[in-house]
């Protein structure tokens, strides 16, 4: 699950017309990596939210800014297996 959480993350970074040669699982969300801002952020958490049936809470955005892209998937993949 998380390989598949990760590769619609990298596909929807590209959609958004974020450059996504070299992003790694070490890569961080925010400024300090891929380089989203808030509402980028946003708009990937409801993709997410969307394509998994996951759901982030208001509370948690300042939180993703600071996850790596593989704490993020990590993070997505275990909410999908408790759904389950």
């Amino acid at each position: 699950m998380k390989d598949e959480v990760r590769a619609f993350v990298i596909a929807q970074l590209e959609d958004m017309n974020y450059d996504t040669e070299g992003i790694d699982d070490d890569t961080t969300l925010g400024p300090a990596g891929v380089d989203l801002e808030s509402l980028a952020l946003a708009d990937l958490s409801v993709r997410v939210e969307d394509r998994f049936g996951v759901r982030f809470s208001d509370d948690e955005s300042e939180q993703l800014a600071l996850m790596t892209v593989g704490e993020f998937t990590t993070e997505v993949a275990g909410r999908v297996a408790q759904q389950v």
